[in-house]
This record gives C-alpha cells, structure tokens and sequence, in this order.
C-alpha cells in the first residue's frame, strides 16, 4: 500500500496545496518526541524537493530545539476528503531566525505576521504515500483567528519577552536559540 518516491510530483504538491493542516514530527537524541498541528497559510512548496514553512509563536518551541541537536524532520499530511491519502516527507531543515539573512526574503512568501518565529527550509530525503483508509472524513470550517488576536494584541515587544520568558528551552529543556545563534 506504501509508495515511496524521491521528491515531490506535481499530483503530491497538488494535494499539500489543498489542504489546510500538517503535521510536523521531530526529536532529539533523548527527551521526547514532537509531533505538532499546523496551519494558517504557513507552508509552501518551492519545489520538488524543498518546502519551507513559518512557524508562529506558540507555548512551546520544540522543532527549533530538536534541529539544533539532530537535523532531521518528517512533515505528515492527510486527505480528510473525499479520496484517502497519507503523504510523509522525510528530511533535514535548516532553522531561520528573525535574525538571519535569508529569513525576511522567505518569510515574504508568506501573509504578514508579527508572530513569525522561525521558518524551516527542508530539504527533502524521501516521500511517501499511504493509503489512509482509516482517516476519518472531516470537513474543513475556517481558519482560528486566536493565535493572530493574541499576537496583535502582545504587539513586538510582547512577542519578544514571550520568546524570553517562554520559547528559550524545549520541555526537555534543551536550548532552542529564539535569542542568539548556536554556538560551535
């Protein structure tokens, strides 16, 4: 039932296009594994064998962490919709900050958001399909505007010491570098 492939069709990158969540899964050598929802318009295929994706301020900031220990990811889509799919990209990614050079020209790709804490570049190593018989069907009813709100309402400074306060360690506690670059 498995499908492996080396980079993305056409017919996949259709389909990451169409639907509004992911998941992203990373881990360090011990600790805990992440596996994280995402959504609001934060991916975006730049080709068949690189993504990129925003990620936005939330309470914990685990993939930044894992990827400075251990590079390696795996994104994870499923077809909620009429046919069933399950579609994994397995890869390294790279972690922009604010601070970096080719953050503000990726993060262009992307709708204005004062909450744009990192964006990982993946390289992709390998795709893979499944069938996804058991996914539910669900139907899709709008975007949450909480974390956007929130983020308006902390404003830059309030984003900043919420990184400070709130998004320097991982819940392992490892360092996750929101503030100053990996040291080595």
């Amino acid at each position: 039932m498995a499908t492996q492939y080396e980079n993305l069709n056409d017919t996949l990158t259709k389909f990451i296009a169409a639907q509004h969540l992911f998941f992203c899964a990373t881990a360090g050598p011990g600790g805990r594994v992440n596996v994280s929802p995402k959504g609001m318009d934060s991916l975006r295929v730049l080709g068949p064998d690189r993504i990129i994706w925003r990620n936005l301020t939330g309470s914990g900031n685990e993939t930044a962490g894992h990827l400075a220990q251990i590079n390696r990811m795996t994104l994870m889509w499923c077809g909620f919709e009429k046919k069933p799919l399950i579609l994994r990209v397995y890869g390294t990614a790279r972690t922009l900050h604010p601070r970096d050079g080719d953050f503000d020209a990726l993060n262009s790709e992307f709708p204005p958001s004062i909450a744009a804490r990192q964006i990982y570049d993946v390289t992709i190593d390998m795709v893979q399909t499944s069938c996804g018989y058991a996914v539910p069907f669900m139907d899709y009813a709008g975007e949450r505007d909480v974390l956007a709100n929130w983020a308006e309402d902390k404003g830059p400074d309030g984003i900043a010491e919420y990184w400070e306060t709130r998004n320097q360690t991982t819940i392992d506690n490892d360092p996750t570098f929101i503030l100053s670059p990996v040291k080595g």
